[in-house]
């Protein structure tokens, strides 16, 4: 992968009945993630049940390394997917990805659309044009 200015924001919302540490153990051995490099908010649910919001930035050469943690831990076929559908991943300068929960918990990296772990790619891009052929290369470096 090419040395891009990157930042990662990580979004994960744990309910009560999950066990928060193995979340954190898990961004911990799969991509090198520390529990301190998160924020926790203590919220309420719809039905008054604790939950718990946890947001993470991570920047520089953390970020590099956790994208390349990421792209080589996806299956291949779910790379090309994400790079078909790159238009509609793409807001801004950002790439939206949203990875499984529980298959982390596994030790793998899975796309989810159910209760996921949300993910934000920034890296500058200063020409509209460029921001497919950016991610595209980024998603493809290491598959």
């Amino acid at each position: 992968m090419t040395e891009k200015k990157l930042e990662v924001e990580i979004q994960v919302i744990i309910h009560a009945t999950e066990d928060s540490q193995k979340i954190f153990d898990s961004f911990k051995q799969v991509f090198d993630v520390d529990e301190d490099d998160f924020t926790t908010q203590k919220l309420q649910g719809h039905y008054d049940n604790p939950i718990a919001l946890v947001n993470g930035k991570i920047k520089k050469k953390k970020a590099v390394s956790f994208v390349k943690n990421l792209i080589s831990n996806i299956p291949k076929k779910d790379i090309d997917e994400m790079v078909d559908d790159l238009e509609n991943r793409c807001d801004g300068s950002g790439l939206y990805m949203r990875i499984s929960k529980q298959s982390l918990v596994e030790g793998k990296v899975e796309p989810a659309l159910d209760d996921p772990i949300k993910l934000k790619i920034y890296t500058p891009i200063y020409s509209q044009k460029d921001i497919l052929r950016t991610y595209s290369e980024i998603l493809t470096s290491t598959s």
